[in-house]
C-alpha cells in the first residue's frame, strides 16, 4: 500500500531514488529511413532525444549504442543534436557501448561526457570507406550497350558500368580526406588528452573495449545499470524512452490497391532489400 501511494506522488516528493532517462541508438546509421526499411537518422531519434532531455526532474541522460556506422551526415547531425540538448538543459551525458560502436557509431558516442564500454564490445574505425561494384565485363559477356547523355563532363563520374577513370579516383579520394579530416578533428576536441599517441588511432582499425579504454577512445569498462548506480545510489532506476508508436503499437505502411500504389510497395521493397544487404555487410565488418 505504502508503495502503491509513493508512486502516485510527484517524483519531487518521493524518497530520493533517481530515474535516468535511457535512449537506445541500434542500428545502421542511414537517412530516408521508412517502415519497410528503417534506419538510424536524426530524424528517428529526435523525439526520443527531444523527450529525454526534458524530463527536469534527471541529472543525467543514458544512451546505449550499437552501430557499425554508415552515412556520416547522420551521424554528425545526431551528435550535434545530442550535444546541443545536453548544453541546453544542463545535463551530463553518458554513452554506453554494447556489441559496435564503430566509424559513425563512435562519431555518435563522442557525445558523451563519459563513453562506458563493454570490455568485448568493438569501438573505433575512425575513417572514411565507399564502395560499389563494376560491371563493365558483365555488360560486354551479355551484349548490353551502355548509352549516357549529359551536360556537364563529370555527371557520370564512378559510374559502375564504365571503365574508373584515374581522375574520378583521385577526386573521391580528396572527398573522403575532407570527410576523414573532420572526423579526426572530432575526436580530438572530444577525447583531448585522454588520447594515446598510438599511430593507428585514426587508420580505420578497430578494437575491444579493453584496448579501447587503452587508447583513451573510452573512459571505462563496464554495463549501464551497474554503472549509473554507481554514480547515483542503489536506488536509481532506468527509464527506456520508446520510439512514437502509431494505432496498434506500430506504424504501418499505407497500401492501396492501385497501380501506382503496388509499383510504390514494390520500389520500397526492392529499396529495403538493398539496404538491408549494405546493412549486412557494415556488421559482418566487426563479425556479427
Amino acid at each position: 500500500m505504502v508503495k502503491f501511494l509513493a508512486r502516485l506522488m510527484p517524483r519531487r516528493f518521493r524518497s530520493t531514488s533517481v530515474e535516468i532517462p535511457v535512449v537506445r541508438l541500434h542500428g545502421a546509421i542511414m537517412s530516408g529511413g521508412n517502415s519497410l526499411r528503417p534506419s538510424l537518422s536524426l530524424e528517428g531519434v529526435a523525439a526520443e532525444l527531444q523527450k529525454a532531455f526534458s524530463d527536469k526532474q534527471a541529472p543525467a541522460v543514458a544512451i546505449t549504442i550499437n552501430s557499425p556506422g554508415g552515412s556520416p551526415v547522420q551521424s554528425r547531425f545526431i551528435y550535434q543534436r545530442i550535444r546541443a540538448l545536453a548544453e541546453e538543459k544542463k545535463k551530463k551525458v553518458f554513452v554506453f557501448v554494447e556489441d559496435v560502436a564503430a566509424s559513425g557509431g563512435y562519431m555518435i558516442a563522442l557525445a558523451g561526457d563519459e563513453i562506458i564500454a563493454d570490455p568485448s564490445s568493438i569501438v573505433g574505425s575512425i575513417g572514411v570507406v565507399s564502395s560499389s561494384f563494376g560491371f563493365t565485363e558483365l555488360i560486354k559477356k551479355i551484349g548490353v550497350e551502355r548509352r549516357v547523355y549529359t551536360a556537364g563532363q563529370n555527371k557520370v563520374s564512378l559510374d559502375p558500368f564504365l571503365p574508373e577513370k584515374e581522375a574520378d579516383i583521385e577526386r573521391l579520394k580528396a572527398l573522403q580526406l575532407e570527410v576523414h579530416k573532420t572526423f579526426i578533428d572530432m575526436v580530438l576536441e572530444r577525447r583531448g588528452t585522454k588520447l594515446s599517441d598510438d599511430p593507428d588511432l585514426f587508420s580505420g582499425l578497430f578494437w575491444t573495449g579493453i584496448k579501447g579504454k587503452e587508447l583513451g577512445l573510452v573512459d571505462s569498462l563496464g554495463d549501464i545499470r551497474s554503472h549509473l548506480m554507481k554514480h547515483y545510489g542503489s536506488k536509481t532506476k532506468l527509464n527506456l524512452i520508446q520510439p512514437q508508436r502509431g494505432f496498434l503499437g506500430k506504424k504501418l505502411p499505407s497500401i492501396g490497391f492501385s497501380t501506382d500504389a503496388m509499383a510504390q510497395v514494390a520500389m520500397q521493397t526492392g529499396d529495403a532489400m538493398l539496404s538491408k544487404l549494405e546493412e549486412k555487410a557494415l556488421w559482418s565488418r566487426y563479425g556479427l
